[in-house]
């Protein structure tokens, strides 16, 4: 499966080559000491940013689209459009459905993809959100939101750094997402040894609990724990003592067992590790009595409030607060502007510089051709957003960048360039190459402006409902709790 998509992905255009900061803002790196790395769910560029000035956004002639995409059930061709609905349904964003929506860079395989993921899924599911969404009407994976649907993201781009051409680093669904966002790789292995490991870019060993309803009712045993044993950035930190915590909202697991289009989620918390939890399955993690590091949700906002954050930090969100459909957009931009609120209002905000990412683009359209830069990607293009003291103002970054400049940042600030390179590291496993120098990608220092004055903080209003682990701090004009 994986080589079959890497052949229909080879139509991928290469992007342009990322641009070299300057001398003085790879110096200032060093005044970051506090990363943090929000990873959302599911969207694609288009489908938020899709209308933005100044970005590489829908193709538009007098303010209509001038692209457009088959619909085989009523064999027209569906032109992008706005919708204001906070509850979509997507589609499937597995191995599969990448190269099909990709479709040698035709970018038109979007609709026809969510026609097959309802099929397939939502014959006993049939009151699910996500079959339930897109019952009727346009096709909603062609549908944009804008500043009216997303008044804070929008305000954060306006205000900081926005990048439009941030690509999922591995062209498939949450759980590889996730292990290239803290390894660089996504694999199987045999064994405990790192060189046992093999490529996996749709199918790594799965968490015992994933996929549980289903197996329990055909009477099957959980999955067995997986072995990750390839080397990941935390066991890097560790070896140099910087600090690090992923931490994990409580509540529903946010994706469905190999890109099914709807399922019975089941449940996540820091303790139960999972497709947006693997740090507690590498050998790493467990060898270097790592595990406590994975922490709930309420000691991200103690943390990020009381000015003790480390130096490294992942956070997650369950279902309904990840905006992976059926989750509500409003509830997924509340939930995030409680952390960088949070963020803000601790004595940490001068020295820390905040990515906001989504993890894959979910079966929404987006119209540019992800570059080719190995077997396993780029996948498509999601939102990137870049807030700090230091971030540039109003910027647009148009290099080529994925997750992996993430790991790049936190290894030119804090490893002295240290990479996960297997013939540098002392764990040599045999991944097919180290990502961070990959010639394309761009490079994040290029979205600071280190001589400037720190900036202050921009806190804006919580409009929406929030986890109860959400301090009376950062509540703001929050509605609900969960």
């Amino acid at each position: 499966m994986m080589l079959a998509c890497a052949a229909l992905l080879a139509g991928c255009g290469a992007g342009a080559r990322g641009a070299k900061p300057s001398p003085a803002a790879e110096d200032g790196i060093h005044k970051i000491r506090h990363v943090v790395v929000i990873m959302q769910e599911n969207r694609s560029f288009d489908s938020y940013f899709g209308t933005y000035p100044g970005a590489d956004g829908i193709p538009m002639r007098n303010g209509v689209p001038t692209v457009c995409v088959p619909d085989p059930a009523r064999g027209a061709c569906v032109k992008p459009f706005y919708d204001g609905a906070r509850v979509n349904a997507g589609g499937p964003h597995g191995v599969v459905a990448a190269a099909a929506d990709v479709n040698r860079g035709h970018m038109n395989g979007f609709i026809a993809q969510q026609q097959l993921g309802r099929r397939a899924s939502c014959k006993k599911l049939v009151t699910s959100p996500a079959c339930t969404a897109a019952v009727g009407g346009r096709p909603d994976v062609m549908g944009y939101h804008d500043g009216r649907d997303l008044p804070n993201y929008w305000a954060y781009a306006r205000n900081f750094v926005l990048q439009d051409h941030m690509f999922e680093p591995n062209a498939s669904w949450s759980l590889p997402a996730h292990l290239f966002l803290v390894s660089e790789w996504s694999a199987r292995c045999s064994s405990a040894s790192p060189k046992s490991c093999k490529n996996a870019l749709q199918l790594p060993a799965l968490p015992p609990d994933f996929g549980v309803h289903q197996r329990r009712a055909r009477h099957l045993s959980p999955y067995p724990p997986p072995k990750y044993a390839w080397t990941d950035l935390t066991y890097l930190l560790h070896r140099a003592g910087v600090s690090w915590g992923y931490y994990v909202a409580g509540g529903l697991q946010p994706d469905c067992a190999d890109d099914a289009f709807a399922c019975a989620p089941p449940t996540q918390n820091s303790k139960t590790p999972g497709i947006w939890n693997p740090l507690p399955y590498f050998d790493t993690v467990r060898e270097d009595r790592q595990v406590s590091n994975v922490k709930p949700l309420s000691s991200f906002y103690a943390q990020a409030l009381g000015g003790a954050l480390p130096a490294v930090s992942w956070v997650v969100p369950s279902q309904r607060f990840s905006e992976h459909p059926p989750a509500s957009t409003r509830a997924g931009q509340a939930y995030v502007t409680s952390l960088i609120d949070a963020i803000m209002r601790g004595p940490d905000w001068s020295s820390t510089a905040i990515f906001v990412s989504w993890d894959d683009w979910g079966g929404f359209y987006d119209h540019v051709r992800p570059p080719r830069v190995d077997e396993n990607g780029y996948g498509l293009r999601v939102p990137g957003l870049v807030i700090s003291p230091y971030a540039k103002s109003g910027y647009v970054d148009h290099q080529t960048l994925s997750f992996d400049a993430y790991a790049k940042f936190i290894e030119d600030d804090f490893l002295s360039g240290q990479r996960l390179d297997p013939s540098t590291d002392g764990r040599p496993d045999p991944r097919p190459d180290v990502r961070e120098d990959e010639p394309q990608l761009g490079n994040l220092a290029s979205d600071f402006d280190f001589k400037q004055t720190p900036r202050p903080a921009m806190l804006l209003p919580v409009r929406g409902p929030l986890p109860k682990a959400a301090p009376a701090q950062v509540r703001g004009l929050a509605a609900t709790t969960e």
